[in-house]
């Protein structure tokens, strides 16, 4: 089965081709500034050493609207050096992300027109997110008339959390009239990683109790009891919880009616402020934390300022979790940053000692691209470091979907 995932922005698309035979990835690329007059794609071809190793294509070209991005796709899956398939027919189905599903989707859905109009029905909860996922999907089922279109949703894996967990404390008529709840985000990503630790530790997932931080540019953390998401911190939108690359995270609400009262912002003003001028970014002005650490050794004390903040978040959140699970098996990091920082990893878990994470420096701070364990042997829970691939997932959950004798994705 091949399968072809895409995560379709407004003005990009991103996608991979996946033989599920492997579960490799054959092709893998993104096309950007799609209809702003010139566009950008990158494709790499990724091909046996013997059939001439990888093969990469970048350029500038006309794209005028996502169907044209999907058949230049398929120009360079299908011919020329850097083709992987013969023909369109090769592609079995294709897969979507849809960041939100709200409380009608619980798994992934295989696309029909009311699949269509509940998405849309979701786009006041992801103004941003939805309509371009809509995009991609309108585009690629005009492209694949006869491939199934599956989509799957980031905020899926977060439908099984109880209420307590999900219930703001505000008038309940705004759950009911309004769907003003957490619905968490990144559960593609938490819900990958929490499978991949379970098979690392050789364990079933449906009696492991795990923390998973997925920390990027964006970050959320998660707590999974017996491989259920029972609470996440990202909530209504992915503005709360932990301080993110530009993303404020978790502040006092009133603060925005301040800054609109008295320091004369605009509604406008105030939710681009909190999403694209804040966090990392606010305090020290960059949102990169291999440029804060680098500032950070020469002395730089508002970049200090910033790590500080930020895994001083992290703890409270793990610690948080760790209370609310009573006991934890495995806390998890991923993403950009869960994977490739060991001075974050560190400071996340220091003090957490007294809960039995105890992490082993040198396997912290050695660097490796695999599934691997940084806590010492006699920590009680053990701290794994655990490379996400949510395109993957998508393709997982595709495959899995088709399959008459499967069982539902929790």
């Amino acid at each position: 089965m091949k399968i072809l995932v895409i995560n379709s922005g407004s003005s990009s698309i991103k996608y991979k081709l996946y033989f599920m035979d492997t579960g490799l990835a054959a092709a893998t690329g993104q096309i950007e500034r799609i209809g702003q007059g010139v566009s950008r794609i990158e494709h790499t071809a990724h091909r046996p050493s013997e059939a001439g190793g990888d093969k990469t294509v970048e350029k500038d070209v006309t794209v005028a609207d996502h169907k044209a991005g999907i058949r230049l796709i398929m120009e360079l899956l299908c011919n020329g050096e850097t083709a992987v398939i013969k023909n369109y027919a090769e592609i079995s189905a294709v897969g979507h992300r849809v960041v939100h599903g709200g409380e009608r989707f619980k798994e992934p859905a295989l696309v029909t027109d009311e699949v269509l109009a509940d998405i849309r029905a979701s786009i006041p909860l992801a103004p941003l997110h939805n309509p371009a996922n809509l995009m991609g999907i309108e585009a690629a089922a005009a492209f694949f008339p006869n491939a199934p279109q599956v989509a799957v949703f980031d905020t899926a894996f977060h439908q099984t959390m109880p209420p307590r967990s999900y219930i703001y404390a505000l008038p309940y008529e705004l759950y009911e009239k309004h769907g003003v709840r957490r619905y968490g985000f990144h559960g593609i990503s938490h819900g990958h990683v929490s499978r991949k630790a379970a098979d690392f530790l050789g364990r079933d997932i449906a009696v492991l109790n795990l923390i998973t931080s997925h920390l990027g540019n964006g970050g959320s953390l998660c707590a999974i009891e017996k491989g259920k998401s029972v609470d996440t911190t990202m909530g209504m939108t992915p503005l709360s919880g932990t301080i993110m690359g530009t993303r404020c995270g978790d502040i006092d609400p009133e603060i925005e009616v301040f800054l609109e009262e008295q320091a004369g912002y605009s509604v406008e003003q105030i939710d681009d402020m909190l999403n694209k001028k804040s966090g990392l970014y606010g305090i020290c002005g960059s949102m990169d934390m291999r440029d804060i650490h680098a500032r950070r050794k020469s002395g730089d004390v508002r970049a200090q300022l910033a790590f500080d903040i930020y895994v001083n978040v992290l703890r409270k959140f793990i610690g948080g979790y760790m209370a609310e699970l009573g006991h934890v098996d495995a806390l998890v990091f991923t993403a950009g940053i869960g994977e490739h920082d060991p001075e974050v990893r560190q400071g996340a878990c220091r003090g957490l000692e007294t809960f039995g994470v105890v992490i082993d420096q040198a396997a912290n701070e050695a660097p490796w691209t695999q599934t691997r364990t940084i806590s010492v042997p006699e920590s009680k829970v053990a701290v794994i470091v655990a490379p996400t691939d949510e395109e993957f997932e998508i393709a997982r959950q595709t495959k899995d979907i088709l399959d008459p004798g499967r069982k539902k994705v929790s």
